[in-house]
């Protein structure tokens, strides 16, 4: 018979220093260090602060599937026959 052996508290192997600390504004934009030079330029031109996110959205929105317009509910590829649809619930079982 073995003794029983005291059970110690988990330590995991890692450690983290200190608390997470999330800054309360954004930094500046600016390019990615990798990015080409030429794209580099074009973003410095094109960085604008924004002040506050748009409020207005040019596009519907919907909440439930079935308030979208037909075309985002037409199948893209095309219909599945019953025999189809059955050995796909089945997994494959239903082929043989």
């Amino acid at each position: 018979m073995h003794p029983s052996v005291k059970v110690l508290a988990h330590k995991p192997l890692i450690s983290f220093i200190g608390k997470r600390v999330w800054p309360a504004t954004a930094g500046p934009s600016h390019p990615h260090p990798a990015a080409p030079p030429e794209w580099q330029k074009f973003f410095s031109e094109q960085a604008v602060p924004h002040s506050s996110p748009r409020t207005l959205q040019d596009h519907a929105v919907f909440l439930e599937f079935w308030d979208a317009p037909a075309r985002f509910s037409k199948p893209s590829s095309r219909y599945l026959e019953q025999v189809e649809i059955d050995a796909i619930l089945s997994g494959g079982a239903s082929l043989r």
